[in-house]
């Protein structure tokens, strides 16, 4: 369970930046180059290499280099973390509100 939640925390780690969330939108396009992902970007090449690397060591992306040219994919296995805690949260809190409403409408709770 607490390696589940380091790599928990490293996804929504990488998520909480809203840079790193529109370049995981573009890459669900398909695979980009870092030089493409970086021209819509507000900033410098080397600010923006380190958004790339935070989402490398997530794990949400892979690169490879092709010569000079570094290529991104989404890591689409990995949003798994992610999926697998939100549905744990919502078989918890949905337990829970059926517990609130036969507590509200049946008079014998």
């Amino acid at each position: 369970m607490a390696q589940c939640s380091v790599e928990l925390d490293e996804v929504f780690l990488a998520l909480a930046d809203p840079t790193r969330r529109t370049v995981l939108h573009r890459l669900g396009q398909g695979p980009a180059s870092v030089g493409d992902l970086a021209r819509d970007a507000t900033m410098t090449l080397p600010s923006f290499l380190k958004h790339v690397r935070m989402l490398e060591s997530s794990g949400l992306i892979r690169t490879a280099k092709s010569g000079r040219v570094r290529v991104c994919e989404l890591n689409r296995e990995r949003f798994a973390v992610v999926e697998d805690w939100l549905t744990e949260q919502r078989r918890l809190w949905e337990a829970r509100t059926d517990r609130l409403e036969r507590f509200v409408t049946d008079p014998k709770e």
